[in-house]
């Protein structure tokens, strides 16, 4: 379904260099919108009944044959199930492979500037704000896993070599997220670590909420390979 204004649950702001979560129910969307262009949003993903149960980057890779989420891609459990589904997007590529910054690559990208000092508007970095965030729901490091970093593009070349790709974002990009389970969402707008741009000015978005419905068995996620559809139908059963 795509995204009616009239079905939205609610709407609030996430500060660029916060954090956040919320479960996520099936049959429900989130929309992360970048309001001023070159936000990162990065995402975990978490069986909101089953903790043990998360997000397995390498699966969801392989049984897609891509290296980045769009549209029409999905993000696998580590149970060969669908937690959620990228139903509508606008930038077209949203990174699965780097990961995120932490108080290293801070110090590297801007230098020092602590919470005694700066108080609320410190350098907060993406490994400790996760970790702050799962810490709500009794995990830790042990349950921090690879992230899908919204917004952001990383290019590879034919060595091997990353690269940050700007622009691929601008103000209003958006991307909506389908739960097919009731979905614990994590999510930080720190900085990507291989943003170049030298100050430390991580962009708000405003996270939507709204009723989507149980995607349909023509969706385009589902029927964007067939491993996807039986990801689909491996789900269905889990709600018998």
């Amino acid at each position: 379904m795509k995204f009616e204004p009239s079905l939205i649950r609610f709407v609030e702001l996430l500060p660029g260099g916060w954090n956040c979560s919320h479960v996520l129910k099936r049959g429900t969307a989130l929309r992360l919108t970048d309001l001023d262009g070159g936000a990162n949003v990065s995402a975990l993903f978490y069986n909101a009944h089953n903790s043990q149960e998360r997000y397995n980057m390498p699966d969801t890779l392989k049984a897609q044959f891509i290296s980045r989420i769009g549209k029409g891609n999905v993000c696998y459990s580590d149970m060969g199930r669908v937690l959620v589904s990228v139903i509508d997007e606008s930038c077209g590529w949203h990174d699965t492979i780097s990961g995120v910054s932490n108080a290293a690559t801070n110090r590297r990208n801007y230098g020092e500037r602590g919470y005694q000092e700066a108080r609320n508007g410190y350098y907060r970095n993406g490994h400790d704000s996760l970790l702050l965030e799962l810490s709500k729901y009794g995990m830790g490091k042990r349950d921090l896993t690879a992230t899908v970093n919204f917004f952001t593009r990383i290019a590879v070349d034919d060595d091997g070599n990353l690269s940050f790709a700007g622009a691929n974002s601008v103000a209003g990009s958006y991307v909506d997220i389908q739960a097919e389970m009731d979905t614990l969402v994590v999510l930080c707008s720190c900085p990507h670590p291989m943003d170049p741009r030298p100050e430390y000015a991580p962009g708000p978005v405003r996270l939507t909420v709204w009723d989507s419905g149980i995607a349909p068995e023509d969706n385009n996620c589902r029927c964007f390979c067939p491993q996807n559809e039986r990801g689909f139908i491996n789900t269905a059963r889990y709600h018998l």
